[in-house]
């Protein structure tokens, strides 16, 4: 089976936006959420994760005083791009597909989304950020935003009765 997809529909609709900031807003604030309840459930600080996000654009960006704040707002930045790609992926590709095929589906992304990310890209653009928190700490995060971008999608297009 062969799928094609037309450049016409790969485009950004208002509901696309709509259900994507709101996925990737939702779904970055998991795991932002994760991460500080986890570092402090551990005694540990938080901040090397958020100066870590900083660093793997530029190395001098997680330094300082505004290291943290930056780290925190590339974050979040990259969630929501992440969300509204997500939603028009979602509903180019997966438009007729149930509701739980559709969450399902959003889910594997996030999870394939953290293996590429730990496994190939971070190694190779911030090798030290790997280490930061464990694999599993790190998993359930991204498992989290897979989850809560998934609920946030299900419920965009949602209609309420008159």
């Amino acid at each position: 089976m062969s799928v094609l997809v037309s450049h016409s529909t790969l485009r950004l609709e208002s509901a696309d936006l709509r259900a994507g900031l709101i996925a990737g807003a939702f779904g970055g604030a998991m795991e932002v959420v994760w991460m500080a309840g986890w570092h402090a459930q551990q005694a540990l600080d938080a901040a090397p994760v958020a100066r870590g996000v900083a660093a793997t654009f530029a190395p001098r960006l997680g330094e300082g005083a505004s290291g943290v704040a930056l780290g925190v707002a590339i974050h979040m930045a990259l969630s929501l791009a992440l969300g509204l790609a997500i939603a028009v992926a979602v509903r180019t590709l997966l438009g007729a597909a149930s509701r739980p095929a559709r969450a399902a589906a959003v889910f594997a992304t996030l999870v394939a989304i953290w293996a590429i990310n730990f496994f190939v890209v971070l190694p190779i653009v911030n090798p030290a950020f790997v280490t930061v928190v464990p694999y599993g700490v790190s998993l359930i995060s991204k498992a989290l935003f897979g989850v809560a971008a998934a609920l946030a999608l299900s419920g965009a297009g949602a209609r309420r009765a008159p």
